[in-house]
């Protein structure tokens, strides 16, 4: 029966087959190409269009990159090697940038401390990377509560007792907050903001001076008026990024407050900043904030010029915060208030962390465009890298050169820009895993 059976059966398999490759078109680049470029016709069409214009573009371009002009020493001489090598004489001259490259990056800052703003870059980084990253011990942030304050010794330099003072100020006005908020939150807030301004107003300088003469210990003093390029952008725009991010919150809780002076303080501030074009307030920096201050006061014009990008930057992320707090549900305010917990406190640890984990993006776009709007300190004297373009051009050597410099400065805006966009990435990635 079963001889039989084993008779009729066409074929019985008696072991695993191996494992086969698939098909050519359904593995490795021929499949990649498949499905992203070439999945329809439609598709293939908008590809090879695509590809023609690179081509176009990129055919148009390198050759004008491609220049063995890095060496030369003037727009003329960058016109001899390119006879001599039988280019067109209308390609890139990059020789500018090896010649200008401290001018752009360090302004007329002087040559033999340029070590300085490089240590300062240094102690920025190392200051921000408990911050950003948050794989330090807790130790290390002290350092990054101090690492302002060097870096403003580092560039401006002086005796070392004036930012000294400054932070003495904010520690002054923390310690103002603890005593004062036992009794009443506003009259803690209230404390906190008006300590450290009178501490700073009529305090801070007579005892540096008294300190200054008693220890003399400092720093080679830098005006501002020696800081261009990137230097400046760089100055400019971190400073008014870490100091509108907190002062942009508080201006969002305000609005969301339900104390009516608050509230109307708030969007009062926030409107009327947002009103005006950041020129005109550069141009009331620049020209009239002097007029309210006391007869002789000599106000440095960076710091005035970080003082209002900083307040015209804290209005935009006061309501990029403001929709984040509004994005968060209410059953989380609900909570807080069921835990018996105070405004601060649903604040510091339930609300807050949410609200500025929705905002992330909307806060990082502000940055951005802040950075980038650090060139228009141009319209008011100030040499920010676009300025010294035409500096460097009022030279006999260099005069006619233009796109150059232009590449080169949007070059390095990019790298700046994209890392920051880089970073929010990696962010929020971060944050939806911990959440998870």
């Amino acid at each position: 029966m079963s001889d039989t059976h084993a008779q009729t059966v066409a074929y019985v398999r008696e072991g695993m087959l191996e494992q086969q490759a698939p098909p050519t078109k359904e593995a490795g680049a021929i499949r990649w190409l498949r499905e992203n470029l070439f999945p329809t016709w439609l598709n293939a069409i908008m590809t090879l269009v695509a590809i023609y214009v690179i081509w176009y573009l990129l055919s148009g371009l390198l050759p004008w990159i491609i220049s063995p002009t890095w060496f030369s020493g003037s727009l003329s001489e960058c016109r001899e090697i390119l006879t001599g090598a039988g280019q067109s004489t209308h390609q890139a001259c990059w020789g500018v940038i090896r010649d200008r490259w401290d001018q752009l990056v360090f302004g007329f800052y002087p040559q033999e401390l340029y070590w300085r703003p490089v240590l300062a870059l240094v102690v920025l980084l190392a200051g921000l990377a408990p911050i950003l990253f948050g794989r330090f011990p807790k130790w290390f942030l002290g350092f990054s509560m101090a690492s302002p304050f060097i870096i403003f010794l580092l560039l401006w330099g002086g005796p070392i007792w004036f930012p000294v003072m400054v932070a003495l100020g904010f520690v002054l006005g923390a310690v103002a907050f603890r005593s004062a908020v036992r009794f009443n939150q506003i009259v803690g807030v209230l404390a906190a903001i008006l300590v450290p301004i009178l501490f700073w107003l009529f305090l801070a300088e007579p005892i540096a001076d008294a300190l200054t003469s008693v220890l003399p210990i400092g720093l080679e003093s830098i005006s501002s008026k020696q800081f261009g390029g990137f230097l400046l952008s760089i100055v400019i725009g971190v400073a008014a990024i870490v100091l509108s991010l907190p002062l942009g919150i508080m201006l969002a809780l305000g609005r969301a407050s339900d104390l009516f002076i608050v509230t109307k303080l708030s969007v009062g501030f926030i409107e009327i900043i947002r009103g005006v074009p950041l020129i005109v307030w550069l141009f009331t920096a620049s020209l009239l904030l002097n007029y309210f201050l006391p007869p002789g006061t000599n106000f440095d014009l960076t710091l005035r010029v970080i003082i209002m990008v900083t307040l015209f930057s804290a209005a935009y992320i006061a309501e990029v915060v403001r929709g984040g707090l509004a994005a968060v549900p209410k059953g989380q305010y609900e909570g807080a208030d069921s835990l018996g917990l105070s405004y601060w406190q649903s604040m510091q640890l339930i609300v807050l962390p949410q609200a500025l984990k929705i905002s992330i993006p909307g806060i990082v776009n502000t940055f951005i465009g802040l950075f980038k709007d650090t060139t228009l300190v141009l319209f008011i004297g100030l040499l920010d890298p676009l300025g010294l373009t035409s500096t460097i051009r009022a030279s006999t050597d260099w005069n006619g050169i233009y796109w150059e410099l232009y590449v080169f400065i949007g070059l390095m805006f990019f790298i700046a820009c994209f890392s920051m966009g880089r970073y929010s990435l990696h962010l929020e990635k971060k944050l939806q895993r911990e959440h998870r």
